[in-house]
């Protein structure tokens, strides 16, 4: 079987990730010119969170890399059946909802932080985290990704 970066579709979602990433703040999300397959397994494995959701009325993640998957204590097939909602605490919901409101409006933010949740209940908080909007390549809206490198458990 192979690493879930060389599957076709996540290959393609990782060049959705840069792509839209370039469009709103101009950053390269990895350095270097890659090949889409190379540019998929350095994004799996890179030392920050990546994550991204789609565009449903409660929108399933689609997307965690190696470290978001450790954080989060789940595997890929759990986090890709995960709410994204359900990241965030209860009572941290509302905030989370205005932050995606205000994603959806401006394009992306820089410098967010918040308390998440693993799977198991462990606690902790995001610092400066980038969050946009995904576009396809017509340039159509298609969910939110985040990204971040620093959090401290609670």
């Amino acid at each position: 079987m192979d690493p879930i970066w060389q599957n076709e579709s996540v290959i393609a979602h990782a060049q959705t990730l840069a792509r839209s990433l370039k469009h709103w703040t101009g950053r390269d999300l990895l350095p270097g010119n890659l090949s889409p397959s190379e540019f998929s397994g350095k994004l799996f494995h890179a030392p920050f969170v990546q994550v991204s959701h789609g565009t449903g009325a409660d929108p399933i993640l689609n997307y965690g890399n190696a470290t978001a998957l450790t954080l989060w204590e789940m595997s890929w097939a759990e986090l890709t059946r995960t709410p994204s909602r359900l990241t965030a605490e209860a009572p941290k919901r509302e905030e989370r909802a205005r932050l995606l409101a205000a994603v959806t409006e401006r394009g992306f933010i820089d410098d967010y932080s918040g308390v998440r949740i693993s799977k198991t209940g462990r606690r902790f908080r995001i610092a400066q985290a980038t969050v946009w909007n995904l576009l396809d390549e017509r340039g159509q809206y298609c969910g939110q990704a985040a990204m971040f490198s620093h959090w401290e458990f609670l």
